[in-house]
């Protein structure tokens, strides 16, 4: 018997909207990009400058998902056909470093990131808004890993991509939202908006303060409704989470997770959730979304790969409830209740 689920509009992280005190503005736009829901929060600024600042990371948001969707006609998908073929493509300055960016970032967490497995996720059925509850044909995925190609296979060449392998095909859904979140915030900042908060889909970033008070978001637990605990965030943070809850399917009572395992070729089984906190820093929103996945798919070994990207403040919740947290994160967290099993671990301290 199979069941499926998808609750890709279900936040990794729930937004607490503390009601604003007095009568300090706090304006609100909302939309459903990258197959979930975004939400721009603007603080101490009048309506009639935070509804265009808004409005225009909105429209990038629109912007970023069409040139660089994976399965629909764009930019990125005639990549791909031209790799498939064998052929090398011109590509826009903007693409080029993407993936450029995503390549090097994906050899620092030894390829767990790999945006490049695009037919490994099509192969799960995973590229698709309206997937089911079916697993693959019978040695697919042993074929896959026969041919198995990824994105250290892309060749760049300024604006001219072409690949080693035709099985390279991108698809930078683990990896487009943080991006999307650090042109959010340079947006917001030549918009005047200095004090703002972004959220993707549960990937968020807080600039500033709301009206004077820290920006509270919860981290969402992953098999009850609620969150698991809040956290306040500093300007200039930004917090991202991985999840089995958010795109899986059942087969008779088994989760297959979106997040897949580029050594097996299998989903993830051994990880609920991955948190990663993000201090300040140059691309922090792409961090954010690039790091968890890492972290997620490395399973009890993800302080080592904390370490390797350069992420000091993670929670991880793995396959039997049990919560790991680095210290640091762990001052900072509130939980709901008093957590069962929580382990603290001791990550490198920034240099």
């Amino acid at each position: 018997m199979s069941r499926l689920r998808l609750n890709s509009v279900l936040l990794c992280l729930a937004i607490f909207l503390l009601s604003a005190c007095g009568k300090a503005p706090l304006h609100h736009q909302e939309s459903f990009v990258f197959g979930t829901r975004v939400e721009i929060l603007i603080a101490g600024q009048e309506e009639a400058r935070a509804r265009p600042a808004a409005s225009a990371v909105l429209r990038e948001f629109d912007r970023l998902h069409s040139t660089y969707h994976a399965w629909q006609p764009s930019e990125l998908s005639e990549l791909n056909t031209d790799l498939a073929d064998g052929k090398s493509h011109a590509v826009s300055s903007e693409l080029a470093g993407l993936l450029g960016d995503a390549q090097r970032r994906s050899m620092q967490g030894d390829g767990l990131f790999d945006p490049g497995i695009g037919r490994l996720i099509q192969a799960w059925g995973f590229q698709s808004s309206d997937f089911k509850a079916v697993l693959p044909e019978p040695g697919a995925i042993k074929e896959w890993l026969r041919n198995r190609a990824g994105i250290a296979d892309l060749q760049i060449d300024g604006q001219r991509i072409s690949s080693r392998s035709r099985n390279v095909a991108i698809d930078l859904g683990g990896y487009l939202k943080g991006y999307a979140l650090d042109r959010a915030a340079a947006i917001l900042h030549e918009h005047g908006a200095a004090n703002a908060l972004i959220n993707i889909g549960g990937n968020v970033m807080a600039l500033g303060s709301k009206n004077g008070k820290a920006w509270t978001v919860g981290i969402q637990h992953p098999r009850q409704p609620g969150p698991l605990a809040t956290l306040k965030l500093r300007d200039g943070e930004a917090i991202g989470t991985s999840g089995d809850y958010q795109r899986y399917f059942e087969v008779d009572g088994k989760r297959y997770c979106h997040l897949l395992d580029p050594r097996s070729g299998e989903p993830v089984m051994h990880t609920q959730a991955l948190t990663v906190l993000i201090s300040p820093r140059p691309a922090a929103g792409t961090l954010s979304d690039m790091a968890s996945k890492p972290l997620f798919i490395a399973g009890e070994r993800w302080p080592e790969m904390a370490g390797k990207l350069g992420v000091h403040q993670a929670l991880r919740i793995d396959a039997q409830g049990r919560i790991e947290v680095s210290s640091g994160l762990r001052e900072r967290l509130e939980f709901i209740g008093s957590p069962l099993n929580l382990r603290e671990i001791t990550l490198p301290s920034p240099k």
